[in-house]
């Protein structure tokens, strides 16, 4: 007899669909087996139930220029909650001349007590600390770290080929995953400027002076300095089909190369930025083209990108409208609770398998960030689950989300497929679409350390 029962569920793993009834004691999955008895049952007739969504790109009650995105610990758990995510990664960004542990802990001490589901933090190394801190890496691998941005591009971020190729050795020598924001930064900035001289202001010069060619370029270098450095790289919200041909490319030569894409990228164009309310569409890579989204599409089904998260980063409509030159938008789109929808109902159209859509979604993501206990359903993992109602009609709008934002860039957009009742570690917190669980029970996950150095444990 198990304390809880998921039963008469039709299972979705990375690798298989079955039918199945799940077994929970405690936090943990205890069995998966048919005709299972419990104190408590859930009845998941006609449903799927799939591992918890893991979203391994989320930027919460974060600094951007003089604004703070939307949702803070609390309200964007709660957000990717009802959405069916029960992990999440944020970020924790360093200043100068703050060591990285005292970032680590100053970030965690808003996120404790608030969020509503287990997170994770990778740890942004800009300029300068990787000139001065990257004796710090063991030490903060053993705080619970295992990944490490950089940037190609956003100024006093933005690391040269000098710079990121010795942050990357530095990575490789201690068994982390680096993972990289890469735009040819510098040129951006000389287009910006001479748009910007020339009086082009609107949002659609965002993505003039962004161009796809910028993105796949710097991917390009960046993949043969990992290649030199003999590190592990991943390539974050990739958004056009040139930067996935040199990621293919360099997995074919057996590269340890890894790419993320994110809904914005696969639902939305650049046609938006040269619309009414333009200026909430600007994100970073822009929103390219059609063709791109196919592309896309084409590289999650084969593998040769792993993962789909989100980027969340909101702003409100006032907010996004509130300067005078695409300049100075802060940069961003709101995804976290429609991410599992969007990418189901894909995979009802046919572009993606039902496993390759946990996989991506849930199972790959756990397994690249060597997240313990999580991304499977199987005894000894945690009970994060999702019981996903198929044929549930959904018109997406911001009224009826769970984010801290008056708008979406979904809105009106006809789904099938949602999520209905959510659990984290044994614990119900959405029921029938509803947030029912409680503010700070959510758990920092402390990645443990990797089983060998030089190249990341969680990577085949």
């Amino acid at each position: 007899m198990y304390q809880l029962v998921i039963a008469n569920a039709e299972v979705i793993t990375g690798a298989a669909s079955f039918p199945a009834d799940v077994g929970i004691n405690g936090e943990r999955i205890a069995a998966v087996g048919m005709g299972l008895q419990g104190e408590r049952v859930v009845d998941a007739g006609g449903c799927y139930l799939i591992p918890g969504g893991v979203d391994a790109h989320v930027h919460l009650q974060t600094p951007v220029a003089k604004y703070v995105s939307s949702d803070d610990f609390r309200s964007g758990t709660v957000a990717a909650a009802c959405g069916g995510t029960t992990s999440v990664i944020d970020f924790v960004h360093p200043q100068p001349e703050q060591p990285m542990l005292d970032a680590l802990a100053a970030r965690r001490a808003e996120a404790d007590g608030r969020v509503v589901i287990d997170y994770g933090l990778h740890m942004n190394i800009p300029v300068w600390h990787a000139d001065h801190r990257l004796d710090r890496i063991a030490k903060v691998m053993a705080a619970g770290i295992y990944s490490f941005k950089m940037y190609q591009a956003y100024g006093p971020l933005c690391l040269d080929d000098a710079r990121l190729y010795e942050v990357l050795r530095a990575l490789a020598r201690h068994g982390a995953l680096p993972i990289l924001h890469s735009e040819n930064g510098p040129v951006i900035d000389r287009l910006r400027s001479e748009a910007l001289a020339a009086g082009h202001t609107a949002p659609i010069w965002h993505a003039r002076t962004r161009p796809a060619t910028l993105e796949a370029e710097a991917v390009g270098g960046a993949l043969e300095l990992a290649r030199q450095a003999g590190a592990a790289l991943l390539i974050v919200h990739v958004s056009c089909a040139e930067s996935l041909d040199r990621i293919a490319a360099a997995r074919r030569e057996g590269q340890a190369a890894y790419g993320e894409t994110c809904p914005q990228y696969l639902f939305l164009t650049g046609d938006k930025l040269a619309g009414e309310h333009g200026e909430r569409f600007v994100c970073a890579p822009p929103l390219r083209h059609e063709t791109d989204h196919a592309a896309l599409w084409g590289g999650l089904a084969r593998g040769e990108l792993q993962i789909l998260s989100t980027d969340h980063c909101p702003f409100t409509a006032a907010e996004k409208a509130a300067e005078p030159g695409f300049d100075g938008v802060p940069g961003g789109l709101p995804s976290i609770e429609a991410r599992l929808g969007l990418a189901h109902d894909a995979a009802r159209r046919g572009l993606l398998s039902l496993s390759r859509w946990v996989e991506i979604c849930c199972t790959g993501p756990a397994h690249l960030f060597n997240l313990p206990r999580k991304g499977h359903v199987a005894p000894g993992y945690d009970a994060d689950l999702v019981i996903f109602d198929p044929r549930c009609p959904v018109e997406v709008s911001a009224q009826g989300l769970h984010e801290r934002v008056d708008w979406s860039p979904y809105e009106g957009l006809h789904l099938t497929g949602w999520p209905r009742d959510v659990f984290s570690r044994g614990e119900q917190i959405v029921r029938d679409g509803e947030f029912v669980g409680q503010a700070g029970r959510g758990r920092f996950i402390a990645i443990p350390p990797v089983e060998r150095a030089g190249r990341p444990a969680g990577l085949a």
